[in-house]
């Protein structure tokens, strides 16, 4: 968990430090506008990540990214993580404890997973968004799975361009091998954390479906999968309208079924698809402790939305009971008056004040 997170130079933030004083619940409410979901976006870049909005560095410094930025927190078990961006063209650079350090390494520290406005339409939204989402929820547990589906896009765009140029059918035999080679890991992840997911799920159940996902699904093993794939990416080696054509992972789709209701949950109404969500990241948050033991830090921005009295006070409690750190932000904090171990903060033109505990 999170003791103390500074922010300097970051969106409208000039200086801003945010104590939780040990609580599982940071509640931060204001206007539109006044810096709220800057906050969680700090937060989120703890795990190393673009952050929550996958903006670019320059956008989320202050005077145009002139000056960079930096995110510092304290752990509760006192560590010291941060994430610095100097400008111009230098990248994002980490800190642990006061050393340098990649930024995969701050995953093994702080476990961050949100829930943004946009999540509230994950169901109904492209298969790209699903993937997007399911996969980071993946890389919690295998650090390398973001390295691996960033690799198989790279690789799919040199084979689209080998293609397009007449390249020698040596190189894209090369390019095919790995492709294939990559495509079965990222789906032999997908699987395997969908399964693990659905022991913690009862209202609903996660599935995955794709071309190498079934093969392995139907019982192929790994090797015979990749060899069928790779069978499969010789035998199309073409190009519609400049394009490749062509199956496999990065067309996959996750889905999800709402077991009390019988029904997908696309087709359930919005605030049972944003319940689903939750259901989803608190069998998240409890898959998180039982591997690790770390207690995940979990971030919703717009909490309240789609979200009755009772259906607020239930996800907390929920929340609460799963070992997590929950981070929220809402415009009245009146609508989060019920919400027990908690920190409340009150934000405006990025500025905070009024940190009030509650009990």
């Amino acid at each position: 968990m999170i003791n103390t997170i500074s922010l300097t130079d970051f969106r409208n933030h000039n200086m801003c430090r945010i104590q939780t004083h040990g609580r599982r619940n940071i509640i931060i409410t204001g206007p539109n506008g006044a810096g709220k979901t800057a906050i969680l976006e700090a937060v989120s870049m703890l795990s190393g990540e673009r952050g929550m909005r996958g903006a670019g560095m320059g956008d989320v410094a202050r005077f145009d990214g002139a000056g960079g930025f930096c995110v510092f927190a304290n752990l509760d078990d006192e560590t010291e993580i941060s994430v610095q961006y100097t400008g111009g063209d230098a990248n994002r650079r980490a800190k642990i404890d006061g050393d340098n350090a990649a930024l995969s390494e701050l995953a093994r520290h702080v476990r961050v997973v949100w829930i943004t406005p946009r999540e509230d339409r994950l169901f109904v939204d492209s298969a790209t968004d699903r993937r997007a989402f399911f996969d980071r929820l993946c890389a919690s547990f295998d650090a390398t799975h973001p390295g691996r589906t960033a690799r198989l896009s790279k690789l799919l765009s040199e084979r689209a361009y080998a293609l397009k140029s007449g390249a020698d059918a040596r190189w894209i035999d090369a390019l095919d091998i790995q492709i294939a080679g990559v495509a079965v890991a990222v789906a032999v992840a997908r699987i395997q954390y969908a399964g693990e997911l659905n022991y913690f799920l009862s209202r609903c159940a996660v599935s995955v479906s794709g071309m190498v996902e079934k093969m392995l699904i139907d019982g192929m093993s790994a090797g015979d999968a990749e060899r069928s794939y790779l069978e499969y990416l010789k035998q199309n080696r073409v190009l519609v309208g400049d394009k490749m054509v062509l199956d496999g992972p990065h067309k996959s789709d996750f889905g999800v079924f709402n077991n009390e209701l019988k029904l997908p949950a696309h087709l359930t109404s919005t605030g049972q698809q944003k319940t689903a969500i939750i259901d989803l990241i608190l069998a998240h948050a409890k898959l998180v402790h039982t591997k690790t033991g770390h207690s995940p830090i979990i971030l919703l921005d717009e909490a309240a939305a789609h979200l009755d009295k009772n259906a607020r006070t239930n996800m907390f409690q929920a929340l609460g009971a799963s070992n997590a750190q929950v981070w929220a932000t809402g415009l009245d904090p009146e609508i989060f008056a019920d919400i027990k171990d908690a920190v409340f903060v009150a934000c405006e033109n990025g500025e905070i004040s009024n940190i009030v505990c509650a009990e």
